[in-house]
C-alpha cells in the first residue's frame, strides 16, 4: 500500500509529495479546489490550504478532508508526473 511520507508546499496550490515507493510528484490541488464542495472550500484560503497534514500516510486537513495517497500516486503516474529518486550506491 502506497503512503504519502513527506508533503512540501511548493506555490499557490501546488504540493510536493514524497510516497513510501521512494516515487515523488508535485499535484496541482486547483482542479479538486474549483470544485467548491463544502470540504475544498476552505482550501481557497492560501494560509488554510498550507496547514495541511498526514495522517497514516494520507494527505488531510483539519476540516475533515483526507485524500487517498493512492488516488494520488495513480493521477500523478497516469499524468507522466511521477518520478522516481535514483539511489547510489
Amino acid at each position: 500500500m502506497i503512503k504519502i511520507i513527506r508533503a512540501e508546499y511548493i506555490r499557490q496550490k501546488i504540493l510536493r509529495l514524497y510516497f513510501s515507493d521512494s516515487s515523488w510528484g508535485d499535484y496541482d490541488l486547483q482542479p479538486l479546489i474549483d470544485r467548491q464542495t463544502e470540504l475544498t472550500h476552505p482550501l481557497n484560503d492560501d494560509s488554510y490550504f498550507q496547514q495541511f497534514f498526514l495522517e497514516l500516510g494520507a494527505l488531510c486537513w483539519r476540516n475533515g478532508l483526507e485524500l487517498s495517497p493512492g488516488s494520488i500516486h495513480k493521477k500523478l503516474e497516469e499524468r507522466q508526473q511521477l518520478h522516481y529518486e535514483t539511489k547510489v550506491a
